[in-house]
């Protein structure tokens, strides 16, 4: 059977770089349209259409269209064979301790934490600055990643002692925009991130998102 045309919008962020990672893990062959955020190119009618927030990324897997970075590396574990030592959990308790650590991370690290900064610092012009709230998010990031791989940092070398999985993916990208912001991290966690910073995968997928 055919396998049906994937296409990843987007380039250039730690969001659309996990669309890029996930696909290069899985050894996808796929077309990158490289349009970039706050540019102007996802207002247009053509991505209007793909995705009324105009965000990206944005995956297209033959008529199916998907958005959410997260969304987008469940739907590429799932929907294709996984390659050697990718965890997938199987059953619904071993989706839910996954899905478990997704969530902590797409909003304790990147929404409440990451994206606060990012509003009032990168984007200090639109959202108003706001150096107690970017205080407060850098503070929120280092100790709720004191939850992470138990205490004092010891644990397996994954996210999840079954090994490396969609959580691993989303937590490094995370953990990657924190240090470019200025937030301290722990040795194990900066031992952990060039470990995952060390696959080739990951290294594959960072030359087609930041290009530049």
């Amino acid at each position: 059977m055919a396998v049906e045309e994937l296409t990843v919008w987007g380039i250039g962020t730690p969001r659309t770089l996990r669309a890029h990672w996930i696909l290069a893990e899985y050894g996808l062959e796929y077309q990158c349209r490289p349009i970039r955020s706050r540019s102007g190119e996802t207002t247009t009618p053509e991505f209007l259409t793909l995705n009324p927030k105009h965000k990206i990324p944005v995956l297209q897997h033959g008529d199916r269209v998907l958005t959410e970075s997260a969304a987008i590396v469940t739907y590429v574990s799932e929907a294709f064979p996984a390659p050697a030592g990718f965890y997938v959990p199987e059953d619904a308790n071993s989706r839910a301790r996954l899905n478990e650590w997704c969530f902590f991370i797409m909003t304790e690290l990147d929404a409440l934490s990451l994206y606060v900064i990012r509003k009032h610092l990168d984007l200090h012009e639109l959202y108003g600055e706001a150096p107690g709230a970017i205080d407060a998010a850098k503070n929120n990031f280092s100790d709720q990643t004191g939850a992470l791989f138990g205490e004092g940092g010891k644990g397996p070398e994954t996210l999840l002692p079954e090994g490396f999985s969609i959580a691993d993916l989303l937590l490094t990208t995370c953990i990657q925009s924190g240090q470019r912001r200025g937030i301290d991290m722990p040795d194990y966690l900066v031992f952990y991130n060039e470990r995952m910073s060390q696959r080739p995968a990951f290294q594959r997928a960072l030359a087609i998102n930041n290009p530049d």
